[in-house]
């Protein structure tokens, strides 16, 4: 079979890769990108192609009468999470499959690392030393606390969920989820979306980890943020869209809602002169959660172990349609 790959890797992971490939063939497109996040174009390639991985189009994928299986080289999937795209695959028979498991560790400890650094006044610290660099000792130390038998609230629940649950075992939070499905999960109590209100009034930590939707569109609204505990922290690693933005600088400037950490917003980049900039105790890092290092390493091994299951006809990680 031909695999189709519009990502821009480092010459030893396309040499893995093609390694890795056996009697696959692999075919790298003229128009590959570096960036997981950014979309693919168009390529005639593609439709020769039985395997893609990458970000193929759309518009590609249906297209394509060869394509038996997608592998995405993000862990968000919303170009492609269309009825037309999900149909067309049900009816020849193709998987989509994303790199979920790649960036669940990654983003789970960038949210572990900022609820710490804010409990231990971290931040404030450093602010001080980059400006007056007074000794504000007595104020850093009541000011600080502690993430053990907190209470956190996910929504969402996800491979990067279930990982920051994992994380926070050592601690004894007490974790809630809001999602659709209410199965009972280890260690984490699972909640349906009506009783979202009583569980946030609860929550020292909201953690954000919705995708990007029709039906999660500013769903952290004004009434939403109106029900969390005064002093509680909000933290976003899903989607900028999911928050409705004007809302969250209103309780920030309100001083109620304790802080904000944002990985995610509208838009990206944001500009220097967007106010979530100079929002009070309002944190971000740019889009970086998902990072590491050894990204490349890691989407070529994982795309690697689905394809020895694909092969063999046996359930491939990550697969959403």
């Amino acid at each position: 079979m031909t695999i189709w790959c519009n990502g821009k890797f480092e010459e030893a992971v396309l040499k893995r890769l093609r390694e890795g490939a056996g009697a696959h063939t692999l075919v790298v497109s003229a128009a590959a990108k570096a960036s997981v996040l950014a979309a693919g174009a168009p390529d005639p390639a593609l439709l020769e192609a039985e395997i893609a991985f990458g970000q193929p189009a759309p518009a590609d994928c249906v297209r394509s009468t060869r394509l038996k299986w997608a592998q995405l080289t993000s862990a968000g999937y919303t170009r492609y999470d269309t009825e037309e795209l999900r149909a067309n695959f049900r009816a020849k028979g193709a998987a989509l499959t994303t790199s979920s498991g790649v960036f669940a560790d990654p983003c789970a400890q960038h949210l572990l690392a900022m609820m710490m650094a804010l409990n231990r006044e971290l931040l404030g610290a450093y602010r001080e030393q980059t400006a007056e660099r007074g000794w504000k000792h007595k104020v850093q130390r009541q000011n600080a606390r502690l993430l053990t038998g907190s209470t956190v609230v996910l929504l969402g629940f996800g491979a990067i969920g279930r990982r920051l649950a994992q994380l926070l075992a050592p601690f004894a939070c007490t974790v809630y989820a809001v999602r659709r499905q209410t199965r009972s999960e280890q260690g984490v109590r699972i909640v349906p979306e009506e009783d979202l209100t009583k569980v946030l009034a609860l929550a020292d930590h909201v953690v954000d980890i919705l995708p990007e939707n029709d039906s999660t569109t500013n769903w952290v609204n004004a009434r939403r943020l109106a029900c969390f505990k005064p002093g509680a922290r909000f933290y976003n690693v899903g989607r900028g869209t999911t928050v409705d933005q004007n809302a969250l600088i209103e309780v920030l400037q309100s001083g109620r809602l304790g802080s904000a950490y944002l990985d995610v917003m509208v838009p990206e980049p944001l500009p220097p002169e967007h106010p979530l900039w100079a929002a009070p105790n309002c944190y971000i890092t740019p889009h970086s959660a998902g990072g590491r290092a050894d990204e490349q390493d890691a989407l070529a091994t994982h795309f690697l172990a689905n394809l020895a299951a694909f092969d063999s006809g046996l359930p491939m990680a990550d697969r959403v349609a």
